[in-house]
């Protein structure tokens, strides 16, 4: 279960709002938290305002097929004798 979670920088004096996810820690045998920043809290309005934007899973690409082909200068050399001969036909 999460929950927000709100602290003030003592430095600066802004309100930050943070996700925190709560979960058992078995080394230790004690609860912790994982905070994540969701943005600042507006003074006025009190409402959170984003720090930066968040990708969406609709505009991630996902790369379904990679490939990397070494060549050393022998399959160079032939590839260009083929074609030299080809021209000379």
């Amino acid at each position: 279960m999460s929950a927000i979670v709100y602290q003030t920088n003592k430095k600066t004096g802004i309100k930050y709002a943070y996700e925190s996810q709560s979960y058992w820690d078995k080394e230790k045998k004690q609860s912790r938290a994982k905070r994540k920043c969701i943005g600042k809290v507006d003074p006025v309005t009190g409402q959170i305002v984003p720090t930066r934007k968040r990708k969406s899973p609709a505009t991630q690409v996902t790369i379904t097929h990679s490939a990397r082909y070494f060549y050393g200068a022998t399959y160079l050399l032939t590839v260009l004798e083929k074609c030299w001969v080809s021209l000379l036909t």
